[in-house]
């Protein structure tokens, strides 16, 4: 693949089209994402590891049992390490440090967020 496909492209626009499909599951990718996917990560071969991200999400959304996602959760952070990506070294080990908290999202499917929320509303309005 080359760039004679999306001649309309600069390299800095590719990556800035790029972050929005980068955002969906490649299922939901359209022709058009994934041959614009295939050339981004030729030329930015670092943009493969988004399938880390990707594997995170599938973690979540996919398993309902706290014990395998447990399980998948310390693969992922053994890939994180060994893909020596720092973005993900970042948040690696604060999953890690708290993943009891984590994986009681398995439990009943929810999350802490409207407390956040309520919280962030309540030091804005102070």
């Amino acid at each position: 693949m080359n760039l004679k496909h999306f001649k309309w492209d600069t390299l800095k626009q590719l990556l800035a089209r790029s972050r929005y499909f980068l955002y969906k599951t490649k299922w939901k990718w359209t022709s058009k994402q994934i041959e614009r996917a295939a050339l981004l990560f030729e030329l930015y071969p670092d943009s493969k590891r988004y399938s880390l991200t990707q594997e995170l999400r599938s973690i979540f959304e996919n398993k309902k049992d706290k014990i395998i996602g447990f399980a998948k959760l310390a693969k992922w952070h053994e890939k994180v390490n060994q893909s020596g990506f720092k973005s993900f070294g970042t948040i690696s080990p604060t999953i890690m440090n708290h993943y009891q908290t984590i994986l009681n999202y398995f439990d009943n499917r929810s999350t802490n967020a409207s407390a956040e929320s309520f919280n962030a509303k309540i030091k804005a309005f102070r």
